[in-house]
């Protein structure tokens, strides 16, 4: 963005293009930075600016792509280093990431573990079914990297242990020297057998799986669009995009994240009625049945909880949640108006009576839309969903007209809005508003796709002209 500032002061000057979003993508800026001086916590919520000011990259695409096979390229591209991170995650399934320990005896010094906190000391033992991914910030692919570390007397720091047990990521602490006498790594450990750990839920190249589930729902949309708008469905091109398709399919099932797999359905669902013909819908709906429940399958495996299970830890806190932040929105009339500000909740979660005074997870409010009503107000929140509604007014009337001969581009605005419907859907249960690498995803192919409005809308010009 500095390079394209600073090409306005030479010669010849770039040109300008103005897009049917301008105005409530600077209205939801101005109104969070209004709400960010306002906040409780000026200091930090301005800070978070750098992140609201992103939607510049919807300018630098939209600006800088001129050239259709430009616009082609950064689509390919963008699925095609997707690719890169599904083979990687389907990698890791097959070798295994860390080693998951079974039949840890009381006796153990693996019992001894702790959270590195000073403010919580009370032992956390490692328990059936516990994958160590790392020691001292290395990765290991066996025990005997473990007992390695923990015979170690000389040194008096404890080892570091990161850990994955379902739902919970932490990083443990455990005191060196105290293996048991045995001749095996397994009797030294306590433990009776250990496997490479093949549990976790797939995050690809991210912290973490969320973040990795609604990236591959943004550009799994694309991938499906362009499909869908392929001319010849016996291509080259198709095998590539199916098999595309498919990988990212496959490591969205291994996010094992709900949302993010109704919302890829209701895209996908979308895109195939906006493109495809009533036989073809058959088809596609047939072959569907077993993926969905394929991911039943890998939900109960995985999590060992249903779809909509009211026994789930993570719907009961989620619902907790909700109740408390929007208890304290509507608790004042400046938290209606301008919000709390942009993480204050991170400082002022005690007095503010939220997340069970600590008992549940901290953080944010889990849904885009109580999470923004409550940092930055309601007036943002509606001009965030003027914003979304506008975007999708502007992808359906392009779908509309765009040329079924032009099927990337076609392809890029089905993708997009699909996309979009996948992405408000997940977002009434996750912040993925507040998860900046999805956000620069969606602002990404929200340019490309203002590029394509550009295209048609020129076209369309040129044609009444003649």
């Amino acid at each position: 963005m500095l390079l394209c500032v600073l090409r306005f002061f030479v010669w010849p000057r770039p040109k300008l293009y103005r897009t049917p979003l301008d105005y409530p993508i600077f209205a939801f800026f101005l109104l969070t930075g209004l709400s960010s001086i306002v906040s409780y916590e000026p200091s930090v919520s301005i800070g978070k600016m750098r992140a609201a000011s992103l939607f510049l990259i919807v300018y630098f695409v939209a600006e800088n792509v001129v050239s259709p096979a430009i616009l082609r390229l950064l689509a390919i591209v963008l699925i095609a280093s997707t690719a890169v991170n599904v083979v990687f995650v389907f990698g890791q399934l097959a070798f295994g990431r860390g080693v998951t320990v079974h039949g840890v005896s009381e006796l153990s010094p693996l019992n001894d573990t702790r959270l590195i906190s000073r403010t919580h000391n009370q032992p956390i033992p490692i328990v059936e079914g516990d994958t160590i991914e790392k020691v001292d910030g290395r990765w290991i692919r066996s025990v005997d990297d473990l007992v390695d570390a923990l015979d170690q007397s000389e040194k008096k720091e404890p080892v570091q242990l990161q850990i994955y047990r379902t739902e919970w990521m932490a990083t443990l602490k455990v005191p060196r020297g105290h293996l048991l006498p045995g001749s095996t790594a397994e009797e030294r450990l306590g433990i009776q057998r250990w496997s490479h750990g093949r549990d976790r839920r797939a995050t690809g190249f991210y912290d973490h799986w969320t973040t990795y589930a609604e990236s591959l729902q943004l550009i799994g949309s694309v991938a499906l669009g362009l499909f869908v708008a392929l001319p010849r469905k016996r291509s080259r091109n198709a095998i590539l995009l199916g098999a595309a398709i498919v990988g990212i399919c496959g490591a969205l099932l291994l996010t094992v994240t709900r949302a993010s797999w109704l919302s890829f359905l209701l895209s996908a669902t979308l895109i195939a009625v906006l493109g495809l013909s009533r036989r073809a819908l058959i088809v596609i709906a047939a072959c569907a049945i077993p993926v969905v429940l394929a991911g039943l399958f890998v939900l109960h495996q995985k999590r060992n909880v249903g779809f909509f299970d009211q026994k789930d830890d993570s719907i009961a806190w989620r619902q907790k949640i909700w109740r408390e932040g929007f208890h304290l929105l509507v608790s004042n009339p400046r938290h209606l108006a301008v919000g709390v500000g942009m993480d204050s909740i991170k400082s002022h979660w005690r007095e503010w009576d939220l997340f069970e005074g600590g008992k549940l997870p901290m953080g944010h409010m889990h849904s885009d839309y109580l999470q923004i009503a409550l940092e930055r107000g309601v007036p943002t929140l509606i001009a965030w969903l003027i914003l979304l509604g506008m975007y999708a007014w502007t992808l359906w009337k392009t779908q509309r007209r765009v040329s079924k001969e032009s099927w990337i581009e076609r392809g890029i605005v089905l993708g997009a809005l699909g996309g979009l419907l996948g992405f408000m859907t997940s977002g009434v249960v996750h912040y993925n508003w507040g998860d900046s690498e999805v956000v620069m995803i969606f602002y990404l192919i929200m340019g490309l796709s203002l590029v394509v409005e550009r295209g048609v809308a020129r076209d369309q010009v040129m044609n009444e002209l003649s």
